[in-house]
């Protein structure tokens, strides 16, 4: 297992990059098999100048893709498939339960579930303090 991936890291395996890189730091990683990603969201980040004005709210949808971005480390940290581009290929069962607000730390948990040829799956959890504030089942393809 591989521990504390900084930004620079990150970027040198997944594609990537501001203002729509939504991963500061990888805590645990498991190549092929489970990642831990943080993402700091901060009153910086652009989409809060338009959602919501006066009420900051990250959207769910940043939220799971979050989650994708973190799941990618743990794929594209894989050999067969360094330098190669992960795309969605589908989300189900996705739930949110809290806002995510400017100040919170998010923590991206992705445990992959299958990994056939060019096509995956991964158990995907968004967490702040230790409590859950989305989940959801993440399908991707490797092109």
């Amino acid at each position: 297992m591989m521990e504390g991936l900084d930004i620079r890291s990150i970027m040198e395996t997944i594609p990537h990059r501001y203002p729509f890189l939504f991963l500061d730091k990888i805590e645990e990683l498991e190549p092929g098999k489970r990642v831990v990603g943080i993402k700091n969201v901060t009153m910086n980040d652009n989409f809060f100048q338009g959602h919501f004005p006066g009420n900051p709210v990250m959207p769910g949808v940043l939220i799971i893709e979050a989650l994708a971005q973190a799941g990618a480390v743990a794929v594209l940290s894989l050999e067969e498939f360094k330098g190669k581009t992960p795309y969605f290929a589908g989300v189900n069962k996705a739930r949110f339960r809290k806002k995510v607000v400017p100040g919170d730390t998010l923590k991206l948990q992705v445990e992959l579930t299958k990994l056939r040829g060019n096509f995956g799956v991964g158990d995907a959890v968004a967490l702040v303090d230790n409590e859950k504030v989305a989940e959801a089942e993440i399908m991707f393809m490797i092109g």
